[in-house]
């Protein structure tokens, strides 16, 4: 894959693994209780590429959670990671970074940092949050150019992208029916963006290394780039149980198919039940 290939691969992963339906848009009453994940939490997936007979295990992606402290006050620290195989740094290394510091009663977002090397190429995103005047103060730097600033509203309800990942795995999915599309707010590249999650109800999948799992389904709008066609050309499976992990991720891209496979999650707070055994 040529540098834009592998950068969208990747990033995409990385940044839709643990997506799922997040808060009607324009609801004010955005609180939910976390039951689902506690401090101390690691999930692993690998990113593989498959085209045709091909498939490589390019890169490996982790998701951990802290209990820290942001400007004195109690926090989640959300951190994502998007490595390249040492066999594959040669021919182009990723190392990206994603980062969320969030209320743990509220789960709204204090600030989000992301950090990316691809091959040359660098860039920086920071977002303060400013939950009195509803403003995201940013920053971003692509390239190794100046760092643009600006102000954006905070739009109700509109999360970054790693905090989205963990406030909607407490949600309650037993509300909705297969075939409901539930609008989301996402900020991404310092702009706001009103896409929808389709919820395509439960499925049971097994895995390449013969792992079977009772799971939801669901396939997110995708925004037009270099890599994807506009629309619902990514789908995501998550365990249909109180551990609520995405097992499997699957994208068309412009050539082939990208995937993300569940590898290992530990220090979870409630076990996988819907591993189904002996089968």
């Amino acid at each position: 894959m040529g540098r834009t290939n592998m950068t969208r691969v990747l990033t995409t992963v990385l940044l839709s693994l643990l997506l799922s339906p997040s808060l009607l848009k324009g609801n004010g009453n955005c609180t939910v209780t976390n039951f689902v994940f506690k401090d101390g939490e690691k999930v692993t997936y690998n990113a593989v590429y498959n085209w045709g007979f091909i498939w490589l295990n390019a890169g490996l992606v982790t998701f951990t959670v802290d209990s820290v402290k942001k400007d004195s006050k109690p926090a989640y620290h959300f951190k994502a990671v998007g490595v390249t195989h040492k066999g594959y740094d040669k021919l182009f290394m990723v190392r990206d970074t994603f980062q969320s510091f969030v209320d743990p009663i509220s789960m709204k977002p204090f600030e989000f940092i992301r950090s990316t090397q691809e091959g040359s190429y660098k860039a920086y995103e920071y977002y303060s949050f400013d939950k009195d005047k509803r403003k995201i103060n940013t920053k971003i730097s692509k390239e190794g150019g100046a760092p643009i600033y600006k102000t954006i509203d905070w739009p109700e309800c509109g999360l970054d992208i790693v905090s989205l990942v963990y406030y909607a795995r407490n949600l309650d999915f037993s509300k909705y029916k297969p075939g409901d599309k539930i609008p989301i707010v996402m900020i991404v590249d310092g702009e706001v963006f009103d896409l929808y999650i389709r919820y395509l109800g439960r499925e049971e999948i097994k895995t390449r290394d013969g792992r079977r799992f009772r799971c939801l389904k669901f396939t997110p709008l995708l925004v037009e780039g270099t890599i994807f066609n506009a629309g619902e050309d990514m789908t995501v499976w998550m365990t249909d149980d109180n551990a609520r992990i995405p097992i499997l991720v699957e994208a068309k891209i412009l050539v082939g198919s990208v995937k993300a496979v569940f590898v290992d999650a530990q220090g979870l707070r409630n076990p996988i039940t819907a591993e189904i055994l002996g089968k």
